[in-house]
């Protein structure tokens, strides 16, 4: 995944006898990945009644795709439930719903056939 213009955390560990170093570029953020899908720089600061886009089902899934190996879900629907979490807290409608009916329909089995991939 290409993280051009996205802030990334970066972990380094040194070891001060050998003066060894290593440097890892971690994945962003699940709320910096969803605002890059939707090609803004910031979320809402009331998400509960400014809504700054909406997103479709894959691009949440890229979303998942990018972070599934950082959480601790089960399953990768469990990881798209996380990603949805995060959506609706900076403001974001997924498929033109609140994100939790996107939940809850996931939960119900609606999204079986787009949500098939494994952890």
């Amino acid at each position: 995944m290409v993280f051009k213009g996205l802030t990334v955390p970066v972990r380094i560990e040194c070891d001060p006898e050998t003066k060894q170093f290593e440097i890892f570029v971690e994945t962003p953020s699940t709320a910096s990945l969803l605002l890059k899908e939707l090609g803004v720089e910031k979320g809402s600061s009331s998400s509960s009644e400014n809504k700054i886009g909406n997103l479709t089902i894959e691009q949440v899934k890229t979303v998942a795709n990018a972070k599934k190996d950082i959480f601790l879900d089960k399953t990768f629907k469990a990881t798209v439930k996380t990603v949805l979490g995060t959506a609706l807290s900076i403001g974001v409608t997924v498929e033109g719903e609140d994100p939790r009916v996107i939940q809850k329909r996931i939960e119900d089995g609606e999204y079986d056939d787009k949500i098939k991939e494994e952890m």
